[in-house]
């Protein structure tokens, strides 16, 4: 395996038309592929990214996986006994490349490599808002991570050598007791495919599956969020008190706290007041929301940076002015760990949610949409001194960066 991958283009690749033939589906249509497939059944994709290379090269993702703002896993499997430890992995703490059956999975790679985010970026035809993250396995010949299934879908996308996929629908999901991973205890696979560099398999969710290395290999895994309700349920819940709390003045807050003038003396001190039960329930019988309140929620939610996401800001920011003439010759693009949402009240940055002024909506949806605005582009739209303002704001957060090659 080289020692280093060639670099892939900072700028990102255009995003397949929904209606337009996609050698990255098989030449079916975004739209068709979702109709179709999205959810409902696997689909096998012969050289979907013809002459494809890993993003990174093995000692660029070992590398990777011994810092503490990543998530990595070393999973193995010898002598038939399966092992899980979580990284960081110092370079003499992973097994030997001679060794077999053992994986290394790097979480997130497009949030620290610009070539896992472009890479990443071919699928949003997919909406921002469903789209993970790219994880990259490397394995050495006969590794994985045993029989499963996930509750996302996913594509895995074989970047480097050989991997045996075994896949199925199978309604005994029972797992394996007293494994530090989950893995199905009576796996039946319908399905048999070995994938080559450039091939790819879809899976919608709960497909169990199978991958064993054929010799050294690396596999990319474009996955997406699915939380659960109890998990939307609860943050919800918790985004909409915040936002009560936020409307209502100190007087309004004393008088919507708990008041029991009735309640009379008890022989049963440790006995949960009938009243308070029944006023209590009145009070969040009250509670209502609307539309627009669950995309507020949805906006900050899904743009979230996860907990190990650091942004880091320029060592020596340019001033506005410096900023303005830089971005005006080189254009500028998002953060590769930023996230940019919006709707038709509001937009949505990194968990920080405003107003979509008529002004913004010139550029912030076109930078949304593309992740990045040409120089060209910037020069008509820079007469708007509120968008430059708020544009050096996020490139003094790390938010965007002035991109020489937009």
């Amino acid at each position: 395996m080289p020692a280093r991958s060639p670099n892939v283009p900072s700028s990102p690749f255009a995003v397949p038309l929904p209606d337009e033939p996609a050698t990255l589906l098989g030449n079916l249509a975004p739209a068709q592929f979702m109709r179709r497939y999205w959810q409902k059944k696997p689909l096998l994709i012969r050289q979907a990214i013809p002459g494809i290379q890993a993003p990174l090269s093995r000692d660029e993702l070992f590398e990777l996986a011994d810092s503490e703002d990543v998530e990595s896993r070393l999973i193995t499997h010898f002598r038939k006994s399966w092992a899980m430890e979580h990284g960081p992995f110092a370079p003499d703490e992973l097994p030997s490349v001679k060794k077999r059956d053992w994986t290394l999975l790097v979480q997130g790679a497009n949030l620290h490599d610009d070539r896992a985010r472009a890479l990443l970026d071919r699928f949003r035809f997919i909406p921002d808002a469903r789209l993970d993250d790219l994880m990259i396995s490397y394995a050495t010949d006969g590794g994985g991570v045993g029989a499963h299934f996930d509750s996302y879908d996913v594509f895995l996308l074989q970047v480097h050598g050989k991997r045996r996929w075994r896949f199925g629908a199978q309604r005994d999901l029972s797992l394996k007791e007293g494994l530090p991973l989950k893995v199905l205890q009576h796996f039946e696979a319908d399905e048999e495919w070995v994938l080559e560099p450039g091939d790819m398999l879809y899976l919608p969710p709960h497909i169990a599956h199978e991958g064993v290395a054929e010799g050294e290999c690396m596999t990319a895994s474009i996955g997406f969020r699915a939380p659960s309700a109890s998990e939307l349920s609860g943050q919800f819940l918790y985004h909409l008190a915040e936002r009560l709390d936020d409307a209502r003045d100190a007087a309004a807050k004393s008088v919507q706290r708990y008041r029991d003038p009735d309640q009379p003396a008890v022989s049963h001190p440790a006995l949960l007041p009938p009243l308070l039960i029944e006023r209590v329930g009145s009070i969040l019988a009250n509670i209502a929301w609307n539309e627009k309140d669950v995309a507020s929620f949805l906006g900050t939610y899904l743009s979230e940076p996860k907990p190990n996401v650091v942004f880091d800001p320029p060592r020596r920011p340019l001033n506005e002015s410096r900023f303005i003439e830089r971005v005006k010759q080189s254009g500028l693009k998002l953060d590769k760990k930023t996230v940019l949402l919006y709707d038709k009240h509001a937009y949505f940055l990194n968990g920080e949610q405003d107003l979509l002024s008529g002004k913004a909506k010139k550029w912030l949806l076109e930078l949304a949409d593309k992740r990045y605005l040409e120089g060209k582009r910037f020069v008509t739209l820079s007469g708007d001194s509120s968008m430059t303002v708020l544009l050096h704001e996020w490139y003094c957060a790390g938010w965007i960066q002035v991109d020489a090659n937009a």
